[in-house]
C-alpha cells in the first residue's frame, strides 16, 4: 500500500461537479488500496474576490464587500446544495460557511471604517477560502462512506509573524504533522487539509505567499513520510513551453527537481522551487495531473535527472524586467566596483534574475524586475558617485525593453553543441541577443532578447531544439509500482 498526498488547486475545487471529480479520485484511490492525504485550495476565483472585498473595504467603499460577501455565499451554499443530501451534516456545513462569510464581513467593516488593510487582517480574510471548501469536501467524502476529517493547517503548520509571506517553522511542524496526521492515515481515514495558510505560536492566522497551496501540500507529503505528492491541476502536466505562445507546446513526461526549479526561477507556471524544497531531501516524488483528465500519467519529477537526446526540454520567458548595465574603462582592475553595484541593488530590494560580466571586465550587466529600475539606477549612481566623477565608469543605464528567455535541460553544460543549436535558432528567426549567462546548476541557459522578439525567440527554439529531443517515455504511476502486500 502506498501513501500518497493530493494537492487539489482552485480550479479543481472550482464547481460543484469539479468538487465531485475531485472526490471520485480520492475515492479510486482508496479503492487502490492506498492511504491519501489531502490538501486543497479554495474554490478558484474566491481568494480573489475575499481580497478585493478588503482591498475597495479600506479603500472606501464600503458597498462593494457587502456584494462580494453575497456572491461569496451564493456559490457555497449552492454548491453544497447539489452535492449534499439534506440532514444534519448539511445544516452544520451551511452554518458553518454563513459564519465564514459573516465573518468575511465583519473584518470588511472593520476595514472600512479603519482604511487600512494590515498584512494580518488582509492573512485573516484570505485564508477564509479554504476555510470553506475543506469542509465540503470532508462533507462529501462522509457522504460517499468514506472515513474523513476536515482539519485546519492553522493547527499544523508553525510559521513566523511575516503576515502575507510567512516561513515556515520546519521543526514544530512536522512535529504537529506527524502527530495529528499519520494516526489518522493508519486508521483508514482522509484528512482533508486547509492549503495556503497556517499561523505563529500564538494562533494568528498567516499565509505562505505565492505557491502557498503546493508548498503546503509538499511539506506535509514530506512529513507524513509519502510515497509519492501528486499536484491535481487543470492542465495534463508540465508543458515544454506555454501554449498561448506555442499551440504545439508538448507534456515533459519526466522532470529532475533542479530543472523544475529551473522553469519555476525562469517564469514557467510550474511549481515554485520552494514547493519542490521539502521532498528533495526525503526523494519523495511528485507528479503533476490533471483532475479532469486524471488516467494520464502526467509529468512525474524526481531526483533522477533524465537526459533527453536533445537535452533541452522546455523553453521559457521572464517578462516584466530590465537590463542595468554599468560601463567604464576605468573599471577594469578596479577593486569592488561589483560589490559596491550589487550592495546598491540590495538596499532597493531588488532581486537579481540574471548576472553577465564580460571577461575585460569594462561592463558589468544584470537583469532585476522592471519596476525597480529606476530606483536601482539612482542608487548605483550614488554609491558610484565618486567613480562618475573620475570617469572610471561611464554611466549606469537600465533597459525596460527586454526579456529573459531560457533554455531548461539536465546535463546541459557537458552536453556539446546546444548552445550552437539554440543560438543559431535566434540566429534564423533574426533574434538579437543582448546578455547571455549560464548558471553553475548545469540545467539552463538564459538570453536577454529585445521584447519584440521573445515569442519569435520562443517558438523558434521549441520547433528547432526542444521537441527533436523530446523523450517520449512515460513512468508508470505509481499504483503500478507498488509491489503488492507492502
Amino acid at each position: 500500500m502506498a501513501r500518497i498526498t493530493m494537492k487539489f488547486g482552485g480550479t479543481s475545487v472550482g464547481s460543484d461537479a469539479a468538487i465531485a471529480q475531485v472526490v471520485d479520485i480520492v475515492q479510486a484511490a482508496l479503492d487502490d488500496g492506498h492511504a491519501v492525504l489531502v490538501v486543497c485550495s479554495a474554490m478558484s476565483g474566491v481568494t480573489n474576490m475575499l481580497i478585493e472585498g478588503a482591498q475597495t473595504a479600506a479603500a472606501g467603499d464600503s458597498d462593494r464587500y457587502q456584494v462580494l460577501a453575497a456572491a461569496l455565499r451564493d456559490k457555497h451554499l449552492s454548491t453544497i446544495e447539489v452535492l449534499l443530501e439534506p440532514g444534519a451534516e448539511f445544516e452544520a456545513l451551511r452554518d458553518e460557511i454563513n459564519a465564514r462569510i459573516d465573518e468575511f464581513a465583519t473584518l470588511c467593516h472593520g476595514i472600512s471604517v479603519l482604511h487600512e488593510a494590515s498584512p494580518r487582517v488582509m492573512d485573516k480574510v484570505s485564508s477564509l477560502g479554504e476555510r470553506m471548501s475543506v469542509p465540503v469536501i470532508a462533507a462529501l467524502l462522509q457522504q460517499r462512506g468514506v472515513p474523513s476529517r476536515a482539519i485546519s493547517a492553522c493547527d499544523i503548520v508553525v510559521t513566523d509573524d511575516q503576515f502575507q509571506n510567512a516561513a515556515v517553522l520546519f521543526k514544530e511542524t512536522e512535529a504537529r504533522a506527524r502527530q495529528e496526521l499519520i494516526p489518522l492515515l493508519e486508521q483508514g481515514i482522509v484528512p482533508v487539509v486547509t492549503g495556503f495558510i497556517g499561523a505563529t505560536r500564538d494562533g494568528m492566522i498567516t499565509t505562505l505567499g505565492r505557491g502557498g497551496s503546493d508548498y503546503s501540500g509538499a511539506l506535509l507529503g514530506a512529513y507524513v513520510n509519502s510515497d509519492e505528492v501528486w499536484i491535481w491541476t487543470d492542465v495534463d502536466g508540465v508543458m515544454t513551453a506555454d501554449p498561448r505562445m506555442v499551440p504545439d507546446a508538448q507534456i515533459i513526461p519526466v522532470l529532475s527537481y533542479g530543472e523544475v526549479g529551473e522553469m519555476a526561477y525562469f517564469g514557467a507556471k510550474v511549481l515554485h522551487s520552494k514547493t519542490v524544497q521539502p521532498v528533495v531531501d526525503r526523494n519523495i516524488p511528485i507528479r503533476v495531473k490533471n483532475t479532469f483528465n486524471p488516467a494520464f500519467e502526467g509529468t512525474l519529477i524526481t531526483n533522477q535527472e533524465q537526459a533527453t537526446p536533445g537535452t533541452v526540454k522546455a523553453v521559457t520567458a521572464i517578462r516584466d524586467v530590465s537590463l542595468v548595465t554599468v560601463a567604464g574603462r576605468g573599471m577594469i582592475g578596479v577593486p569592488g566596483i561589483a560589490a559596491r553595484t550589487f550592495l546598491a541593488v540590495a538596499r532597493q530590494g531588488a532581486n537579481v534574475l540574471m548576472i553577465s560580466q564580460s571577461s575585460s571586465e569594462q561592463s558589468i550587466c544584470f537583469v532585476i524586475p522592471q519596476a525597480k529600475s529606476a530606483a536601482v539606477v539612482q542608487a548605483i549612481e550614488d554609491e558610484l558617485a565618486r567613480e562618475l566623477e573620475r570617469q572610471d565608469i561611464d554611466r549606469a543605464w537600465a533597459d525596460n525593453d527586454v526579456e529573459i528567455v531560457t533554455v531548461v535541460g539536465a546535463g546541459m553544460r557537458n552536453q556539446p553543441g546546444v548552445a550552437a543549436r539554440v543560438f543559431g535558432a535566434l540566429g534564423e528567426a533574426t533574434v538579437n541577443i543582448q546578455a547571455i549567462a549560464q548558471g553553475a546548476s548545469d540545467y539552463s541557459l538564459s538570453m536577454v532578447v529585445h521584447a519584440s522578439g521573445t515569442e519569435t525567440a520562443i517558438r523558434q527554439i521549441h520547433e528547432l531544439v526542444v521537441i527533436n529531443g523530446r523523450d517520449q517515455s512515460i513512468p508508470a504511476p505509481v499504483a503500478a509500482r507498488v509491489v503488492p502486500g507492502t
